[in-house]
């Protein structure tokens, strides 16, 4: 502020915010680099415990529609929650924000069991559909694999809403440290348990890391002073706002989240191994969208939010130019230099044990067109928390609709000719195509804010 009272001018502001982007979206990522390296331990443990076998495919596809539906809850929540909680942080007071979070925590846990529990009472119905081609064996130990599962959906779903409500009041790097339980959790079960249980190991690992994160959470939130009780106190204005922005936000997620579901169960079509196959050419650019577009996301989206509460559209403007110009730098020559080192990479990462130089060259070949889509997502991304931040998840839907069809259409024609990697080159090309829409949208909803501000202006100089 300067010494009148008067705002900053837009260009110096949105520096200052651009600088704290980026040092939250820097803590996010070192300590997710942390966690990503216990994955990684953990995914070595999987690869030369399992390999590409069957047992693997049945856990992969068990933890499919569970891990789906709780990030689909979440997710969506999230991106409705952190807007109206950021502006009634700067206008509401303690009280008004406790009352929030607490009916936040009830729709919650309402949302998360009326998905857990259909999803294990009607199994027996669609798991035959979601793993078409498995044998009756395999079928049943899915079954069994999901049973297990099925509590993680709310205790990891729960886990999810603590670390939102920390990065809203910008609390970045604890929560981003808190994930590398879960790896060394299931990493411990697989080295001590992996012979007695199998794939039962994974999915108890699963549940027992997902518990250590949550209770990380809780004490987090009670050292910084953050009070979260489960109390209703009924649909105020806020929790009537957040559930505006939640349903599209939710269509919308549901729809993206369709494109893992799809891919998954379409390579269950292919020959046996392909799901899994799939699995592992997605972990180095899934552990690099986490570390990059998870870290950016999760520290614009409180920015774009308050800036928006301002109506500072043209630091939203300036923010938004600089961080495309970093992405486009950052990520190109990463991507290159991942599709020329692929094969090796995966020699590294997972050969061993049951994991053979096959399936090494296989899962190379597969990850090159998996990791064409980096720059894309990242940057799409970032143009989707603006989405959220303005409150405009319809568009948001609207791409994810439009994802989900390119990726049934792009699967049907690309699998035929390349297989599984037909398939990783398809969520490529959705990426882009997702990526250009969102654009469009941003770009056209500044300009006409742009607009409209200069309007007023004009209108009020003529008073």
């Amino acid at each position: 502020m300067m010494a009148d009272g008067m705002r900053v001018p837009g260009p110096i502001q949105s520096d200052s915010v651009n600088k704290k982007i980026f040092w939250a979206a820097v803590s996010v990522g070192l300590a997710s680099v942390l966690a990503k390296m216990a994955i990684a331990a953990k995914e070595l443990f999987v690869a030369r415990t399992f390999g590409r076998g069957d047992d693997l495919d049945a856990f992969l596809i068990a933890f499919l529609l569970p891990s789906f539906a709780m990030t689909l809850i979440m997710g969506a929540l999230w991106s409705a929650l952190v807007p109206v909680l950021v502006e009634l942080q700067e206008k509401g007071g303690p009280g008004a924000t406790e009352r929030l979070l607490s009916g936040v925590l009830s729709l919650s846990l309402f949302f998360l069991m009326v998905i857990a529990l259909p999803l294990g009472l009607l199994a027996p119905f669609y798991l035959p559909y979601v793993a078409h081609g498995f044998s009756v064996e395999k079928l049943r130990l899915t079954r069994e694999l999901l049973y297990i599962l099925l509590p993680w959906v709310v205790i990891s779903g729960i886990s999810m809403l603590l670390t939102f409500i920390l990065n809203a009041v910008e609390k970045f790097a604890l929560p981003a440290c808190v994930a590398v339980l879960t790896p060394m959790v299931i990493s411990g079960f697989l080295v001590f348990k992996a012979r007695e249980w199998g794939t039962f190991s994974l999915a108890i690992g699963t549940i027992a890391g997902g518990l250590a994160e949550l209770l990380t959470l809780l004490y987090i939130l009670e050292r910084h002073g953050i009070r979260l009780r489960l109390r209703w106190s009924g649909l105020d204005p806020e929790l009537r706002s957040i559930l505006r922005q939640f349903a599209p936000m939710l269509a919308g997620a549901f729809l993206m989240g369709s494109t893992t579901v799809v891919n998954q169960t379409m390579a269950a079509l292919l020959p046996a191994g392909s799901v899994a196959t799939l699995n592992y050419a997605s972990r180095v650019t899934n552990a690099i969208l986490a570390i990059g577009a998870t870290a950016l996301s999760t520290a614009a989206l409180p920015y774009f939010s308050k800036m928006a509460a301002e109506n500072d559209w043209q630091g939203c403007r300036h923010t938004i130019q600089r961080y495309s110009v970093l992405i486009v730098a950052a990520t190109l020559p990463l991507t290159l230099l991942l599709m020329a080192l692929s094969t090796p990479l995966i020699r590294i990462l997972f050969q061993g044990g049951v994991f053979t130089a096959s399936d090494t060259e296989v899962v190379g070949r597969v990850q090159i067109f998996y990791v064409i889509q980096i720059p894309f997502y990242i940057w799409g991304i970032l143009l989707v928390r603006f989405l959220s931040a303005v409150r405009r998840n319809d568009l948001v839907m609207y791409a994810s609709a439009l994802n989900l069809m390119l990726n049934v259409v792009f699967n049907l024609v690309l699998m035929k000719k390349w297989g599984i990697a037909g398939i990783a080159l398809s969520t490529s090309l959705v990426y882009a195509g997702s990526w250009l829409f969102v654009g469009v949208c941003t770009w056209g909803l500044l300009a006409r804010k742009k607009s409209g501000k200069l309007a007023a202006a004009a209108q009020g100089a003529s008073l």
